[in-house]
């Protein structure tokens, strides 16, 4: 069904965004759409769009919640309302702007993705099943990934000085430059001095990109840092992946990350823990975790509980 035009003061709106904003067509037909919603619960409660009060506004917000749209949608809809509504207080066709003062819902923060501890355990059988040096570093890159929780770049940027001050642990360097010591598993230990035996084999050559390669735990022989570079990691858990049956899109390493907190907390460590290992300025962003296991236990009484399959 083909939607009626805009007249009034919503049309001089719509073309003022083509003329002076070059809004596309789909653009337009955004804004108006947006525009006839609030125009219709607007008139439910017997208001109109041009000359609606904030109360007005904000009864209309409140259905757009009641009747289920995402907050993303219900935001979209407000700013289109907010441009409305200074274009006609800057035409003066209004005397006040009574969208200026509200404030959209908030949009919820999607939940990290994750792998299952079985998942996780596939891949480093993948890692197994590799023959050669690129095996063993492959081992290796996974263990102290999930062991440690780094973030990509902190991991393939390791420096061999990173083992210095505890051989039990790593030095990393992380974000604003905070430092956090990270400890490891006995099978992370293993899996690195099992590594270092055949590190030599991932060394440049030529004796000018070798200086610098050699200060890495993960040099390169083809980058030009002198380590192996986020790309190239990313092919190697790609490649795993496929070798472990997992679908390649839903593996990264910073999937690996998610997954080594959500593990730790899901077998009794304590939020505070988990942020300093993660090394989070704030516990509120790793609370986001305590959230991934309370959707899987819902899910899991949804599925598994016997009442719910009544």
């Amino acid at each position: 069904m083909t939607a009626a035009p805009a007249s009034g003061p919503v049309a001089l709106f719509l073309d003022m965004m083509a003329a002076e904003r070059g809004a596309a067509a789909n653009t337009l037909d955004a804004y108006r759409r947006d525009l006839d919603d609030f125009a219709a619960r607007l008139g439910g409660r017997g208001a109109d769009l041009v000359s609606a009060s904030t109360p007005d506004l904000e009864a209309a917000l409140a259905g757009m919640s009641r009747d289920g749209l995402s907050a993303a949608t219900a935001a979209r809809r407000l700013s289109a309302a907010k441009r409305f509504y200074r274009f006609l207080l800057a035409e003066a066709l209004r005397e006040d702007d009574p969208a200026a003062a509200l404030k959209g819902p908030k949009k919820q923060r999607p939940l990290p993705k994750i792998l299952s501890e079985a998942e996780v355990d596939a891949l480093f059988g993948a890692a197994d099943g590799l023959d050669g040096p690129a095996g063993v570093r492959a081992r290796a890159l996974l263990e102290i990934l999930y062991a440690a929780g780094l973030r990509v770049s902190e991991l393939v940027s390791l420096p061999l000085a990173a083992f210095a001050r505890a051989e039990r642990c790593i030095h990393v360097t992380g974000k604003g430059g905070r430092e956090r010591l990270a400890p490891l598993t006995e099978s992370a230990l293993s899996a690195v001095a099992d590594y270092r035996a055949v590190r030599e084999a991932h060394l440049p050559k030529a004796s000018t990109r070798r200086a610098r390669a050699e200060r890495f735990l993960f040099p390169s022989a083809s980058a030009a840092a002198g380590h192996l570079t986020r790309e190239q990691f990313a092919r190697i858990l790609r490649d795993l992946a496929l070798k472990a049956g997992l679908d390649p899109a839903r593996v990264s390493p910073h999937v690996l990350r998610h997954a080594f907190a959500t593990h730790l907390l899901a077998n009794g460590a304590d939020l505070r823990s988990v942020q300093m290992l993660l090394g989070h300025a704030d516990v509120s962003t790793t609370q986001i975790y305590t959230h991934v296991l309370e959707e899987r236990l819902k899910t899991l009484v949804e599925t598994a509980h016997p009442l719910a399959r009544r």
